[in-house]
């Protein structure tokens, strides 16, 4: 089996169940460290002509996390595209063992196992809280509806203020989100970098969790320790 990946979480998980499958990932795949693979582009922009060098007997990508302009091309050329949609917790269990088992894994891995159990009872916070959670500065932009992110979070004990929101990654001012007075803003380092000197400063007064967004928003080996980690950076900052 020859596995081209698009989504970084993904090429982790099939890397650690089936070692050798895949022969070719994203510049944005870090994990797991020292991958030594073809790197075919980004996530919203790949090479396929590169991709297609490979002679990969399968493609895995996202719905959200590439564009369905370059899936159709592949198509076109012949590749077979398995394409995943992750919007809740119970989903990413659904489709990481559907994607697997595209990939060759002879069965259900022991850290898929070890992850469900995970989120069956997360260590949510003491009493609810709100959030807001900006993903981008420059503009601003935050969660809004049915996002994975938002599910991990409300299943930690956080609901985040924009879920009702029309769109998933709405734009808001920032004065806006201050004004909301959530009771604690998230802060991921990626996709846009927050840090301790790059966001908390725009909500003085606020609460600032910062976290790391592989345990946020990737679906893959990393959902085994994300409740623990998680849960601990929110009750740091929301006491």
């Amino acid at each position: 089996m020859r596995v081209v990946s698009l989504v970084p979480s993904l090429t982790e998980a099939v890397a650690r169940t089936v070692p050798g499958a895949l022969v070719g990932a994203t510049d944005w795949c870090t994990h797991p460290a020292g991958l030594d693979v073809v790197r075919v582009g980004g996530t919203k922009n790949p090479k396929t002509d590169r991709i297609l060098s490979l002679a990969p007997d399968l493609v895995i990508a996202n719905e959200e996390e590439n564009r369905a302009p370059d899936l159709d091309a592949l198509r076109a050329a012949g590749a077979e595209v398995l394409v995943t949609e992750v919007r809740t917790v119970p989903q990413a269990f659904t489709e990481l063992d559907r994607t697997l088992t595209a990939c060759g894994a002879p069965s259900r891995p022991p850290w898929l196992d070890e992850a469900e159990a995970a989120w069956t009872g997360p260590p949510a916070l003491e009493r609810r809280a709100t959030a807001v959670v900006p993903i981008w500065r420059r503009p601003w932009m935050v969660l809004g509806r049915d996002t994975f992110a938002g599910d991990v979070l409300a299943r930690l004990g956080v609901d985040h203020l924009y879920a009702a929101h029309s769109e998933r990654y709405p734009r808001i001012p920032v004065d806006e989100l201050r004004a909301a007075r959530p009771d604690v803003v998230v802060l991921p380092d990626e996709p846009y970098r927050f840090t301790a000197d790059d966001g908390p400063e725009a909500f003085p007064g606020l609460p600032c969790a910062l976290v790391d967004g592989r345990y946020l928003t990737w679906y893959g080996p990393s959902l085994a320790e994300a409740p623990r980690v998680l849960a601990a950076a929110l009750r740091a900052a929301h006491r």
